[in-house]
C-alpha cells in the first residue's frame, strides 16, 4: 500500500508535522499489522477526522457521516465480527447486488477483496471515522455496551488498594489506561476546558466543563476509583501514597494530533481524592482581540490605553472569566523586538516566544512580590503579574509603573469600579492609585449560539422595556435568538464562548472620586456617564446581533 500521497495531504493540511514522521518510522516496523492511518491515530499524531478527510481527498471517496450508520448489519452471518473489528469496517447500506461498506483505511484493498469473496456481491467502499465505525459495530453486533462498559469487563481485581505497589500495578494495566484515555478523548471531542473526577460512596462521577457549564458523562465503575485516580497521579508525577494532602502536577500528552497540556489538581474528600484537570490546547488558542469578542469601540479604546509607555492596566473578573487569555492577547500585541517583557505567573499557562516567563514557587520563597523586586532590575519595558494578591505586590507594581514600566495584572472583583475600591481596601495610597492606573477591564464569558440551529424570535414588548432592549430596535422591531440544539453542537444549542466586557478608562473626574474614597457604585455611575459600556450593555449588544442569548447575558451578569 502506497501512503505517500496520504502523508503529503496531511502535511499540506497541517494535520501532521514532518518531524512527527520520524516517530512513525521508529515504531512502524514493530507494528507491521497496523496500517499507517491507524498508527498515526494510535500514536496521537493525527485526529481521526483529519485522517478520514486526508484519505477521502487522496482516494476520491466520500466520508460517511454519523447519521449514515445503520443499526442493522447488511453483511452475511458468515462474515466474522472479529474480521470487521480488526479491519475497522462496517456495512452501511444494501441495494440490488451491491453492499456499501465504510472502512477506516480505504487504501487497504485486502478488506474490499475479502468482503467481495465472502459476500459474492459488489462492494462499494466509503471512508469512515474510526470511533464512529467502532461504535456502530457495537450497535450492530454488540451487546449494547458502551466503550466504557467493555473496558470495565476487562478490569481486574481491585482489592488491597492500601498496597501501593499493587495500586501501581493496577494503574499500569491496559483497562485502566484505556479508561483514562477514553475520558481524555471525550473531553477533547467535546472541547471541554476542565475534567472533574469526583469519588462518592457508591459511584465515581465524571463531569466535563463545556463552554463554562458542567455536563456529566459516563464514568468508570466505583471499584475502579483508586486505580483511575492513581493512573492520573502517576502521569502527573504526583505521590500516589499521599492521599491526605492536596497536590498539583502537569501532564503533557499528544492526542488527536495535538499537544495538550493538562494541569492536574487533587484534593482529599470523604471517599477518596477529587481530581480536577484543566486542558490547555496550545495549538488551537488564538490570541486575537476579534476572536475574544471585543467590540470595535472597546478594542480601539483598549489598544489606545495599551500603547501608553507606563502605568497599570488591570483585568478583573471571577475565576474562569477569561482574564488570563485577555492578558496573553495583550502581551502578544505588545511583543515586539523593541520591548522586553517579563512575567511572573502561577502557573504559566501558555508559553509565548520572546517573553521571559517566571513560574512562581511560594514553597521556596519565589512569590509575586519577591520575584517583582528582581524583575525590575532586569530592565524590562513591560511587566505582567499573574494576580495582585496582596499589598506588597500592589506597592511594587505601583512603584514599577511610576518608574516608567507598563504593568499588566489581574484582580478578582465583580466589576471595573470594584477593582479601584479593592486596591484602596488593600491599603494602597489613593494618590499612588490615581497616578498609576490607566484603565480597568472587567469581563465575563458567555456561550456563543450555534449558527447551525439558532432560532429567531420577537421578544415581548414587556421584556424589551424591562431589559432595556429598545435602543437596539430597528424600524420598531427587534430580533433575538434562542438555543435549540443539533448534531453540530451536540444538541446543546451553543458552540464556543466569547467575552462581554466593560472598560473603565481613568480620567480626572474618576481620579477625584477615588481621592475622595467614593463607593464603587458611584464610581461605576460616573464611568457610565463618561461613556463606559457596562458588562450588561455589551452583553445585550451581542444578544441583539444574534451572537448569544438574552438568558446567557442575564446568567453571567446577575450572578453574585
Amino acid at each position: 500500500m502506497n501512503y505517500q500521497k496520504f502523508i503529503e495531504t496531511l502535511i499540506d493540511q497541517k494535520a501532521l508535522r514532518e518531524s512527527d514522521l520520524k516517530k512513525v518510522n521508529k515504531v512502524k516496523d514493530q507494528m507491521q499489522e497496523t496500517g499507517l492511518p491507524l498508527l498515526l491515530i494510535k500514536l496521537g499524531l493525527c485526529s481521526e477526522k483529519d485522517v478520514a478527510e486526508a484519505l477521502s481527498k487522496t482516494t476520491g471517496l466520500d466520508v460517511v457521516g454519523v447519521d449514515d450508520y445503520s443499526d442493522t448489519p447488511f453483511l452475511p452471518d458468515d462474515v466474522s465480527l472479529r474480521f470487521l473489528k480488526e479491519s475497522h469496517a462496517i456495512s452501511i447500506a444494501k441495494a440490488n447486488n451491491k453492499i456499501t461498506v465504510a472502512v477506516m483505511d480505504p487504501e487497504n484493498t485486502f478488506i474490499k477483496q475479502s468482503l467481495q469473496m465472502m459476500c459474492n456481491k459488489a462492494i462499494e467502499i466509503k471512508v469512515g471515522i474510526l470511533s464512529d465505525i467502532d461504535k456502530a459495530l457495537e450497535r450492530q453486533y454488540g451487546d449494547g455496551k458502551s466503550q466504557m462498559g467493555q473496558i470495565t469487563d476487562n478490569l481486574g481485581d481491585s482489592e488491597s488498594l492500601d498496597d501501593i505497589e499493587h495500586l501501581k500495578d493496577l494503574a499500569s494495566e491496559a483497562p485502566v489506561i484505556r479508561m483514562v484515555n477514553l475520558v481524555f478523548h471525550r473531553a477533547l471531542d467535546n472541547k471541554a476546558s476542565d475534567i472533574h473526577i469526583e469519588p462518592f460512596e457508591d459511584s465515581l462521577i465524571i463531569r466535563l466543563r463545556i463552554d463554562g457549564v458542567l455536563q456529566k458523562i459516563e464514568g468508570p465503575p466505583v471499584s475502579a476509583t483508586a486505580a483511575v485516580i492513581s493512573r492520573i497521579k502517576i502521569m502527573a508525577k504526583l505521590n500516589i501514597a499521599e492521599r491526605r494532602l492536596p497536590q498539583d502536577g502537569r501532564i503533557k500528552i499528544q492526542m488527536q494530533g495535538k499537544e495538550i497540556d493538562l494541569r492536574v489538581s487533587t484534593t482529599p474528600t470523604m471517599y477518596g481524592e477529587s481530581v480536577v484537570i484543566r486542558l490547555l490546547d496550545k495549538e488551537n488558542i488564538v490570541f486575537e482581540f476579534d476572536s475574544l469578542g471585543f467590540e470595535p469601540e472597546n478594542q480601539k479604546l483598549f489598544l489606545e490605553v495599551l500603547s501608553k509607555p507606563h502605568g497599570i492596566i488591570l483585568i478583573t473578573g471571577p475565576t474562569g472569566s477569561g482574564k488570563s487569555t485577555t492578558l496573553y492577547t495583550a502581551l502578544t500585541h505588545l511583543n515586539t523586538p523593541g520591548k522586553k517583557i517579563i512575567t511572573i505567573e502561577d502557573p504559566v499557562e501558555y508559553q509565548l516566544n520572546g517573553v521571559n516567563q517566571i513560574q512562581a514557587k511560594p514553597k521556596i520563597g519565589l512569590t509575586f512580590s519577591s520575584a517583582l523586586r528582581s524583575i525590575v532590575r532586569q530592565d524590562p519595558d513591560i511587566i505582567m503579574i499573574g494576580e495582585m494578591r496582596d499589598l506588597e505586590t500592589a506597592k511594587i507594581a505601583v512603584q514599577s509603573a511610576l518608574t516608567g514600566h507598563l504593568v499588566l495584572s489581574t484582580l478578582h472583583t465583580n466589576d471595573a469600579a470594584g477593582a479601584l475600591a479593592r486596591l484602596l481596601d488593600m491599603g494602597l495610597d489613593d494618590y499612588l492609585l490615581t497616578s498609576t492606573v490607566n484603565g480597568v477591564l472587567a469581563q465575563r464569558l458567555v456561550r456563543k449560539l450555534c449558527m447551525h440551529c439558532r432560532q429567531a424570535y420577537q421578544p415581548l414588548p414587556e421584556v424589551v422595556e424591562e431589559k432595556g432592549l429598545s435602543r437596539f430596535m430597528v424600524n420598531n422591531k427587534l430580533t433575538l435568538y434562542q438555543a435549540v440544539g443539533c448534531n453540530e453542537c451536540g444538541d446543546i444549542g451553543y458552540s464556543g464562548r466569547m467575552a462581554i466586557i466593560e472598560f473603565l478608562v481613568m480620567n480626572d473626574s474618576l481620579r477625584k472620586m477615588v481621592m475622595e474614597h467614593k463607593e464603587s457604585g458611584l464610581i461605576q455611575e460616573q464611568a457610565v456617564k463618561d461613556g463606559m459600556l457596562t458588562l450588561y450593555d455589551d452583553g445585550l449588544a451581542k444578544a441583539a446581533k444574534g451572537l448569544t442569548t438574552l438568558d446567557e447575558v442575564l446568567r453571567v451578569t446577575t450572578e453574585g
